[in-house]
């Protein structure tokens, strides 16, 4: 309760941001409504995609991604236990489409990502004002920004597609920008005296050298995507989320602990591959 002395900002506030949302969705309605069958369209198909896969077949994959990344036969086996682990509690439909969600948000952080990184190692004064930017991207509670995108783009796989981004996208592009600045200028400028341009010298020396933090980049950025499975599903997105949600709901914590060792198993799975593929090199043979 406000004080009387003082005047109530937090009501002002609330109406500023009702009025506005209330005018976007009635002045760009048809719109929105495109936008947002624009960015479900890629979950939908990438979800198809994972659902038309047998079960066996996803294991044998994940199983030969894992001895092609590591070649340790215990790893590999490890690797193919833990979609036996989804498939044999039921979820399978659910992991595949939390999985969709997880795979199309990361494509999104890379494509937007890398620019807003290269840009920022580029020009120091931009680097320098998106830093507060990334941080409220980081420390605002999803909660926040949730129920606003989901009053303008409905419920469903849009809002959380873009609630994902958002989390998942500022620790990408400052890893991205870290790995670039520090690259040896001494390299750039034998790259520059051999007769390189700007662009040639970020695609054949810049990149390549920063490419462990970008690795790094995409694992985080993987692990964040995954960490908002659960709260997306508070706004319709389908996943393993609904099924911890649908454990509240119903007062079953049985179905609950199954949906978060689904979660677990999902974020064990994401995290030792994209390590295996990423950042760790494959000994030779």
């Amino acid at each position: 309760m406000t004080p009387g002395w003082l005047p109530d900002a937090g009501k002002a506030l609330q109406g500023l941001v009702n009025r506005g949302v209330d005018a976007v969705v009635t002045g760009y309605g048809d719109r929105l409504d495109g936008f947002s069958a624009l960015l479900t369209a890629p979950v939908r198909a990438v979800e198809t995609a994972l659902l038309h896969v047998p079960v066996p077949a996803f294991i044998l994959a994940v199983a030969a991604a894992a001895w092609l990344a590591r070649r340790r036969i215990g790893f590999s086996l490890a690797m193919a236990a833990l979609p036996l682990v989804l498939a044999s509690l039921g979820v399978w439909t659910e992991a595949m489409q939390s999985l969709a969600l997880v795979v199309v948000a990361v494509l999104l952080v890379a494509l937007l990502g890398l620019p807003l990184g290269i840009a920022a190692a580029r020009l120091p004064r931009l680097g320098r004002a998106l830093a507060p930017v990334y941080d409220l991207m980081q420390t605002i509670p999803s909660f926040v920004y949730l129920i606003p995108v989901a009053m303008v783009l409905g419920l469903g796989r849009a809002p959380a597609l873009v609630a994902t981004l958002i989390y998942a996208l500022p620790p990408f592009a400052r890893l991205t920008e870290l790995g670039l600045r520090g690259v040896e200028r001494e390299l750039v400028e034998a790259g520059r005296a051999l007769g390189l341009g700007p662009r040639q010298t970020l695609w054949l020396i810049e990149l390549p050298l920063a490419r462990p933090a970008i690795l790094q980049g995409i694992n985080q950025a993987i692990m964040m995507a995954l960490a908002m499975v659960v709260v997306a599903s508070m706004i319709g997105a389908k996943g393993l989320g609904e099924v911890v949600l649908l454990g509240l709901q119903r007062a079953d914590p049985g179905l609950g602990f199954v949906g978060g060792l689904a979660i677990v198993a999902l974020a064990i799975l994401l995290d030792r591959m994209a390590q295996a593929v990423l950042l760790e090199r494959r000994p030779p043979a």
